[in-house]
């Protein structure tokens, strides 16, 4: 799952997976470590959800079931306003990709 994620976020491609109990499909754009649990911020474009509403969640890969790498391109970067989400340890941010290394 870590290199389907990390190819995702480099490739700002879109994931598709089943999170507690609901299917999602998604644009990946943090992957962390927040209270000893690897998982990711990502913002919701399409499928099903517990609150019924799209946009930014927070995801723990030990929820995540049948992920897939989707063909389908995001173009990056969302600008956030608000509230940020903290991490212990930052993996890889899809903005750093995009401004750093294209």
């Amino acid at each position: 799952m870590d290199e389907m994620i990390r190819k995702a976020i480099q490739e700002t491609r879109l994931l598709e997976f089943d999170y507690q109990e609901f299917h999602r499909i998604v644009e990946p754009h943090v992957y962390g470590k927040k209270f000893d649990k690897d998982g990711m911020i990502v913002y919701q474009i399409r499928g099903k959800s517990s609150t019924g509403h799209f946009g930014w969640k927070r995801v723990y890969l030990k929820e995540i079931t049948n992920m897939k790498i989707l063909d389908e391109t995001f173009s990056g970067r969302r600008i956030v306003a608000g509230r940020h989400s903290s991490w212990d340890t930052i993996y890889l941010i899809v903005w750093w990709i995009k401004e750093n290394f294209s």
